[in-house]
This record gives structure tokens, sequence and C-alpha cells, in this order.
């Protein structure tokens, strides 16, 4: 997992990604494939199996690895771009 803030071009190619909006809420996620999202809105935290924990926030850009399986806690609704591979 991995969170950072983006470059103006990585938002450029964002804005054609698939869109995920979720309320607060807290499940139970694993990844199939690696997942880059850049967040729109929101706040959230996700937990790995291993207890790493990761926090994001509006403008953030996160990697989620293949085979993952975590926890999301979502703070405030989130919004987000997403893609696959």
């Amino acid at each position: 997992m991995i969170v950072r803030k983006p470059t103006d071009k990585e938002i450029e190619n964002a804005l054609t990604w698939s869109e995920w909006s979720k309320e607060p809420s807290t499940f139970q996620w694993s990844y199939n494939e690696k997942e880059t999202c850049y967040i729109l809105s929101g706040k959230a935290e996700v937990t790995d199996s291993k207890g790493n924990h990761i926090s994001f926030t509006k403008g953030d850009w996160v990697e989620f690895e293949h085979g993952l399986n975590c926890t999301w806690k979502i703070l405030q609704s989130i919004h987000k771009r997403y893609k696959f591979g």
C-alpha cells in the first residue's frame, strides 16, 4: 500500500478512469489485481492483514498491490477515480 501526492500528469490521466463513491463504513476487501486510485474527496484508513496502516484524503494517490487483503474504514464519504492493472 502506497500513499503519495500525484504529479500533474497523473491527475490528468486519472480524469478518464472509472469513479467509485461510498458512505462512511467499515468492510473487508481483497485485491485480485493492482489498483491505483486518485482520491477526489473524503477520508479513509486501510489496514492490511499484517497490521500495516495507511490513511488518505482528497488529493492523494493510493496504490494497492495484487493479492492484498485488508480492512477499509471510511471516515468521511469517499469519492475516487480508479484503474486496475
